[in-house]
């Protein structure tokens, strides 16, 4: 497969507030760039803890340069100064957690504070604020989970979309979005391949043979999000549809014929991504370029002309009909660079 997907939206900010919790993050910068090139936002809020990485994007996205930028210090395990920073905001997207697996599993309250605790604290405080809608950032790891870090964000994903039963009518609502792996990203294996090839490295560690990863780039998951917003109607966990690739391809993609050196799966790691596991086939829909799951017992809307799945139907990146070659691959890294 060499095309790219692609995600179009006809939804807009101008004139809109928006927050982005962990806005200094990898999807939080690709966001809030992509806002600043396509809409006129009456404010625009960074909200994330970390006052160095917030200096360092002020260099990139000066307030002077775009008056509708907020650069906002706050933590959301802080449930009262994200009410103050939510206050006129009516768009929020979660992207803040700590996705490290094996960090979250040595230090799991830190975890279960930030990705649990947190979670409900955004839920509360866009309620008491009235925020319009607000898109969580999950991940497949929060499907069957087998680490505290999936198991975190599954509870996340749950406080969330029970948030909608909270709101009340004409309250906010709340919805999901879950994809693959993010060429690029800090967390992604590609830029570690590339940094080691670029060392001098005659052999690259591949973890099993076997394995495969759903793939997207930064700015198609902003993309889609956008595209999330104007279609949700509360309590979707929307998932676009994407390419798969196997380990061992994508090292050969980077460099070819380079040797490959097996080291295992480590603690907490899978064999393939899950995105939609079978339990969930009776709540899903299809369209061209997504999936949603829909919670009965909040889903406020059809979300359109969606398809069932049918019984026992999974999206794994296994069973995935999408397979990336390599050129699809380079493909995507090029995007990924604009």
């Amino acid at each position: 497969m060499n095309s790219t997907p692609h995600y179009p939206s006809s939804f807009s900010l101008d004139g809109k507030s928006i927050l982005v919790t962990g806005g200094t993050g990898s999807f939080g910068r690709q966001f809030i760039k992509t806002v600043l090139e396509r809409f006129a936002p009456r404010r625009l809020v960074i909200y994330s803890r970390d006052e160095l990485k917030q200096f360092e994007m002020q260099q990139e996205f000066n307030p002077a340069d775009y008056p509708c930028l907020r650069y906002f210090i706050g933590d959301v395990r802080d449930l009262e100064r994200l009410k103050m920073a939510l206050r006129d905001i009516e768009y929020v997207v979660h992207a803040a957690a700590l996705k490290h697996v094996t960090v979250a599993e040595y230090n799991p309250t830190e975890c279960v504070h930030t990705n649990i605790t947190g979670a409900e604290n955004i839920a509360m405080a866009a309620i008491a604020c009235g925020v319009k809608k607000v898109m969580a950032l999950s991940t497949d790891k929060a499907v069957n989970p087998i680490n505290l870090y999936g198991a975190s964000k599954l509870a996340s994903d749950k406080i969330l979309i029970a948030a909608n039963s909270l709101s009340g009518k004409g309250g906010a609502i709340f919805s999901c979005v879950r994809y693959g792996n993010v060429v690029g990203s800090r967390g992604s294996v590609v830029p570690l391949f590339q940094n080691l090839i670029r060392d001098g490295a005659t052999e690259l560690p591949i973890t099993d043979e076997r394995m495969t990863r759903f793939w997207i780039t930064i700015q198609q998951g902003v993309d889609f999000v956008l595209s999330c917003f104007e279609q949700m109607n509360g309590g979707e966990v929307f998932t676009p549809k994407m390419a798969s690739m196997h380990v061992v391809d994508l090292a050969d993609a980077l460099k070819p014929g380079i040797s490959r050196k097996v080291i295992g799966i480590r603690p907490g790691e899978k064999l393939h991504e899950m995105l939609i596991s079978p339990d969930h086939s009776p709540n899903t829909l299809e369209f061209d370029d997504r999936f949603v799951i829909l919670n009965r017992l909040v889903s406020q809307g059809d979300n359109g002309v969606g398809r069932p799945v049918g019984d026992d139907f999974s999206y794994s990146s296994d069973n995935n009909p999408q397979w990336l070659d390599q050129d699809g691959l380079r493909a995507l890294m090029e995007l990924d660079k604009k």
